[in-house]
């Protein structure tokens, strides 16, 4: 099967499964009565709308190829870091490092991937980035919660920029037989945290009854994690025919995906809630923020890429 056939029989998939998602919607909210359900419906249609948008935008980046996707998530990164250091405070003291983490650190990770130098693109933010930007910082001369300031911005240019680039940066991996082929390897990437994230929330909307941390993440139930969890994992692992890896593989692989998926759901939750916070920002209506999107990839990327990287490089 050609790049081609598979990335039409792939979006051919999503949007006939966001055909019936929309459909089932709007069946829903003509029925519902309860205000409750009223607003349950409403926000699952917002969710499906927005998941419209996003395929869209991820059709229209493989339309225009490798060099659009690596833009696409450049920007991406930019939204979530402005998100995050909305809601984190900072100082005057900060705004040189700042300046520097957007408009010099963003397009330089990015440059790197888009043109394949791998081993300055995984140094570049726990190496230099990390060393520069408090050295840039404490030129200010500001000390005061000098620690806590430079904790805050390493943290969100670890998750913003460092793990949510290691989506795209599949694109320049050299893998056996699947030589032009990598995009697929990102959507298969999104797909699985993004279906995981759904059947988690039907999951547990149909199910739930025992939260998993509930002062963290009160929506979370076991009976959602386990049902979604699984549900996603096997649905990956049907999907092994866009990948290099077999039917088993593929089923681990989605495993790692869905486990590091909730783990960073988790954690960005609990930042949230830490600074008394419901959302990370209001850019994607029905879903928040675009960190509150990325939140999971945040740390199913950086591990699948890596995992996958090892045992399947040329």
């Amino acid at each position: 099967m050609s790049l081609e056939t598979k990335f039409l029989w792939f979006f051919a998939a999503i949007a006939g499964l966001l055909a019936v998602a929309s459909l089932t919607g709007r069946v829903l909210a003509r029925r519902a009565t309860s205000e409750s359900s009223v607003a349950t419906i409403e926000n699952l249609n917002q969710r499906v709308n927005a998941w419209w948008g996003m395929v869209i935008v991820f059709f229209v980046s493989w339309l225009l190829g490798p060099n659009a996707t690596v833009v696409l998530f450049g920007f991406i990164s930019l939204f979530a870091l402005r998100e995050f250091i909305t809601l984190t405070p900072t100082a005057r003291g900060d705004h040189n490092a700042l300046f520097s983490a957007f408009f010099i650190l963003i397009p330089l990770q990015y440059l790197l991937i888009g043109t394949h130098w791998y081993s300055m693109f995984t140094l570049l933010v726990p190496v230099y980035a990390f060393l520069l930007l408090p050295a840039i910082a404490v030129l200010s001369q500001d000390t005061e919660g000098f620690l806590e300031r430079t904790a805050k911005i390493q943290w969100g240019v670890m998750i913003c920029i460092y793990c949510i680039s290691h989506a795209p940066a599949l694109l320049l991996l050299d893998l056996q037989g699947f030589q032009g082929q990598n995009a697929l390897l990102l959507f298969y990437l999104v797909f699985v945290v993004q279906m995981s994230d759904v059947l988690q929330y039907v999951f547990g909307k149909l199910f739930g009854k025992r939260k998993v941390a509930p002062l963290v993440s009160p929506s979370k139930t076991v009976e959602g994690l386990i049902g979604g969890g699984l549900s996603a994992t096997l649905i990956g692992g049907c999907m092994f025919w866009m990948t290099p890896f077999s039917f088993w593989a593929a089923l681990l692989m989605s495993l790692v995906i869905v486990t590091m998926g909730f783990l960073g759901g988790l954690v960005m939750s609990a930042i949230k809630r830490s600074l008394s916070a419901k959302d990370w920002g209001t850019m994607i209506k029905g879903h928040g923020g675009m960190l509150d999107r990325m939140d999971s990839i945040c740390f199913a990327a950086p591990i699948f890429f890596h995992l996958t990287r090892y045992f399947y490089s040329a």
